[in-house]
């Protein structure tokens, strides 16, 4: 089966501290849960495979689509909500949404039924330096679900978010699954297997990463 992502020779580090140093690491398409001791470097790896830090090595998305000789095209195939989202306090969620449709495609009216379902639409007007930590959480969860993505990151999901919101994102999660799209998600709180149908367990130990 081909790989959704593949990273070869990554090695990531700031100055003199190596956080990541990854051989291979082939993942066919699913859902995986990444684990990790806090500082294993789980939020660098997410960043590095999303292409919005700089790194050695090599990550192919789908067998053909390069992180290095295709960046553009990389990271509309790839999508990241951070554990805690930080933007530009002046702008406001419709000014974010409107950036990920314009650069990341997707259908407009799917996305804003979207938001409806996640809670969203009744402040994007609204500048995010306003939003609680709770409403940061579900315009970043928005984000992730804009465009055409091949795979999709999520760090820490679980978390300040209400049952409601939560029981949108599962169902986001199983219904894109279901239509091809592959997840990594990293997350303290245990994945439920009733939720969530797991395809495997990524940890992050040592400075590297492995499935098991």
């Amino acid at each position: 089966m081909e790989a959704v992502i593949a990273l070869h020779n990554v090695r990531k580090s700031y100055q003199d501290f190596h956080v990541l140093d990854i051989a291979r690491l082939e993942l066919p398409a699913g859902i995986y849960w990444l684990q990790g001791e806090n500082g294993a470097g789980k939020t660098t790896c997410m960043k590095v495979m999303a292409g919005l830090i700089p790194f050695k090595g090599e990550i192919i998305l789908q067998g053909n689509v390069s992180s290095h000789r295709q960046p553009v095209a990389f990271r509309r195939l790839i999508n990241y909500a951070e554990a805690e989202p930080l933007y530009p306090s002046f702008l406001t969620g419709r000014d974010l949404l409107e950036l990920y449709l314009g650069t990341k495609g997707g259908n407009r009216q799917q996305v804003m039924e979207l938001g409806e379902r996640l809670g969203v639409t009744g402040y994007m007007q609204n500048p995010v330096s306003t939003y609680s930590s709770g409403m940061l959480k579900k315009l970043s969860l928005l984000l992730a679900f804009t465009g055409n993505p091949l795979l999709i990151l999520l760090d820490e999901p679980l978390i300040t978010i209400d049952k409601q919101a939560l029981a949108v994102l599962y169902d986001l999660i199983r219904a894109y699954s279901a239509n091809g799209v592959s997840f990594c998600i990293t997350s303290h709180q245990p994945l439920d297997q009733r939720e969530l149908p797991v395809s495997g367990t990524l940890r992050v130990a040592a400075k590297n990463i492995a499935l098991v």
